[in-house]
């Protein structure tokens, strides 16, 4: 894949660069989307009957049940080339944040370590009781040892909020970025959605990578439809690691 010189050249110049990625990056380590996931045993479940908080008051066993295997099978997915040029990105540009969808934590296995997770991680837990600021969790009984509760996973389920400070910390960077890129995301899910959308105002660069066209497609600067997997080593080689090289 040969890129655009105008581009090569923005890229090696840009000092802060914000990189958004939803559930297609993570789909090329073999991971199901949270609706594509309703298989098996969870196939006569709909999705909204098993993150939400209502659920969870309903049978906190099904859903602790159901996030557990869902945690295993992120944990048997390794990252994919695609993770593991971000986190090469992230070495390179001197400014840089990774805002992630994504709850399964192949970022961070990456190397990845500027990320914001705006729907919380699988692989983390809170207390669902009285929120105690202790971690003392029974995690095989999916307990809070210091007040006896119920222990649900730190995701953010449906008709809840996302945490305040990971969405801060995700505009600040991207109303101040050099490059914006839009990596394996649908585009249409606020308010991640409209992050790519303040960058291009403020005049930054915005790159989509994704499988199938999206409403960002025709905005964006530049679009690369294809796997993340594929593209981003390839953008990474020849913008960081051959610098002496440029197309027209």
């Amino acid at each position: 894949m040969d890129l655009p010189a105008k581009l090569i050249r923005s890229l090696r110049n840009a000092r802060r660069i914000v990189a958004l990625t939803g559930a297609g990056i993570s789909a090329e380590s073999g991971l199901a989307t949270f609706r594509d996931a309703q298989t098996g045993l969870w196939s006569k479940f709909k999705p909204e009957e098993l993150a939400t908080v209502e659920a969870f008051e309903r049978n906190p066993k099904l859903i602790w049940d159901w996030y557990a295997w869902r945690r295993e099978q992120a944990l048997k997915a390794e990252p994919n080339p695609g993770h593991l040029a971000l986190a090469k990105v992230e070495t390179r540009a001197p400014e840089f944040l990774l805002v992630t969808q994504n709850v399964d934590g192949l970022h961070s296995r990456a190397g990845s370590k500027r990320i914001v997770e705006l729907h919380g991680n699988l692989h983390r837990f809170r207390c669902f009781d009285h929120d105690c600021a202790s971690s003392n969790f029974d995690l095989a009984q999916g307990r809070c040892r210091s007040c006896g509760g119920n222990l649900r996973p730190d995701v953010v389920w449906f008709g809840e909020m996302l945490p305040i400070d990971a969405l801060e910390r995700a505009n600040a960077a991207t109303e101040k970025c050099d490059v914006f890129f839009s990596i394996g995301t649908s585009s249409v899910v606020y308010p991640a959605a409209d992050l790519w959308r303040r960058a291009k105002e403020r005049g930054a660069i915005v790159i989509e990578i994704n499988k199938d066209p999206t409403p960002l497609t025709p905005l964006a600067d530049y679009s690369f439809l294809g796997k993340a997997g594929e593209i981003l080593p390839q953008l990474v080689q020849q913008i960081w690691i051959s610098p002496n090289r440029l197309s027209n």
